[in-house]
């Protein structure tokens, strides 16, 4: 319900504006064609490419103890979508279609050392959504909030050392998916748009042998991603000749939603006697929200803007419920704070900004960790540095008339690496890098009067 809650949200944060007789005394970032009004409605189809994360619990009951995994198949896809839009003044309603071929997988989780080696691996191969949108439209510019229903293959398997593989399983799994995104024309019939998508794929209960051992698991995905749009037959071409001026400083809020994929080992030295050690490679997944504020500048030559942003976030992505070493070491992995500093390189199409992003980034990470019959028990605080990477998109903001031509929303992707960090349980060597996938919607003013765009 987080996912939904957030997905609703963010549509707030990235709405276009009201009707253009709200804002007729103002200067808006654009100015819609006096001869006709921009129409969504119509069919369209696409293309899209993007990157997907899971962050899939999996609870592994063994003779030896539980542990507790997040299995998080991750990398790239691509597809295809078409859909039907309807409009009623500045509402826009309909439905898409998608169906997308992938590649997520994750193949490094091991654990169990060396009493009962267990290796995991999870793939997702493809995947697609059937889904409503619902969406405010400001002219070429449309934001909206989307769900319904979803579906893909999953692949699971288990190998354990000295005996082989020990469960399988490769099927079709359905549930439901809930998202949000913003479009923008590009001109003539394309557009283009950048979306967030959350997939519930469901849950599952397995039993297998040897020594009677059962599995949990659920399939939780996270899909960011860019899309083109050709509307077929549509009446509303868009031209823009001179893009709006981005030049001058902003200042902003943003929130919206992390999720981590922390690539983490236990590494324990053998003491004798009798003791044989362990080394444990797993994931951590701290998920939750996160909101700041951010300050930039911008400069433009021609469509082309470049300029430079900072922010600073406070966030509630927090995994409490890691647990390896057959159920003997328990973490609690937080971050609690981070922030970046910027380059941005976009290209303006009329009233639309789309960039791509990178550079600095820097965080506090908190690691807690208790090891059962150990006296001692780790809680690390550190500032990490690393950098970022991302692409968004940015739009003219008006709400009710409430607010000036001075004001956008931005929908943005980012990827934030902090590098690694190693902590000690006695003899016991804990390492974690931490790896980050953020998706958020921001509110900015620009100081700077801005230029009409016309088309």
């Amino acid at each position: 319900m987080k996912k939904l809650f957030l997905s609703a949200t963010a549509l707030l944060g990235m709405t276009a504006g009201a009707q253009a007789a709200d804002m007729a005394a103002k200067a808006p970032y654009y100015k819609a064609p006096s001869v006709a009004v921009y129409d969504w409605t119509g069919f369209y189809l696409g293309v899209n490419a993007g990157i997907g994360l899971g962050r899939n619990r999996a609870i592994h009951d063994t003779p030896l103890g539980t542990d507790s995994l997040y299995l998080a198949p991750q990398g790239a896809f691509g597809g295809g979508q078409v859909g039907y839009n309807w409009q009623a003044g500045s509402l826009v309603y309909g439905f898409e279609a998608d169906i997308q071929g992938a590649e997520l997988s994750d193949d490094r989780t091991n654990v169990g050392g060396p009493l009962l080696a267990t290796a995991y691996s999870q793939k997702i191969d493809w995947f697609g959504t059937v889904r409503g949108r619902v969406g405010l439209a400001t002219g070429p510019v449309l934001s909206y909030v989307t769900g319904g229903y979803a579906y893909g293959n999953v692949k699971t398997s288990i190998t354990e050392a000295g005996i082989g593989t020990v469960f399988s399983s490769n099927k079709m799994q359905n549930g439901w998916v809930v998202g949000s995104g913003v479009e923008a024309a590009l001109g003539g019939n394309w557009t283009g748009k950048i979306e967030y998508l959350y997939l519930n794929m469901g849950n599952n209960s397995y039993a297998f042998e040897p020594f009677t051992q059962t599995l949990n698991t659920e399939v939780r995905e996270n899909i960011f991603r860019v899309g083109l749009n050709y509307r077929v037959g549509s009446s509303s071409a868009y031209t823009p000749v001179v893009a709006a001026d981005w030049t001058g400083w902003y200042l902003g809020g943003n929130f919206g939603t992390g999720t981590g994929r922390d690539r983490s080992s236990v590494i324990k030295p053998a003491n004798p006697p009798g003791d044989l050690g362990a080394s444990e490679i797993f994931n951590l997944a701290p998920d939750g929200i996160n909101g700041g504020v951010q300050a930039g500048y911008n400069w433009q030559a021609a469509n082309w803007v470049y300029g430079l942003e900072a922010d600073i976030q406070a966030s509630s992505q927090r995994d409490n419920k890691t647990v390896v070493g057959f159920g003997t070491i328990a973490y609690d992995a937080r971050l609690p704070w981070f922030g970046t500093v910027r380059g941005r390189l976009g290209y303006a199409a009329g009233s639309s900004l789309f960039y791509v992003t990178g550079g600095y980034a820097y965080g506090g990470v908190k690691t807690k960790a208790r090891e059962d019959g150990v006296a001692s028990a780790l809680d690390a605080s550190t500032t990490r540095s690393g950098w970022t990477a991302g692409a968004g998109l940015e739009t003219p903001f008006t709400l009710l008339g409430m607010f000036g031509p001075n004001w956008t929303s931005k929908t943005e992707y980012l990827y934030v690496d902090l590098g690694s960090t190693s902590n000690l349980i006695n003899t016991t060597v804990l390492t974690t890098n931490v790896t980050e996938h953020i998706f958020r919607t921001g509110l900015n003013y620009h100081f700077s009067s801005p230029v009409v765009a016309k088309y």
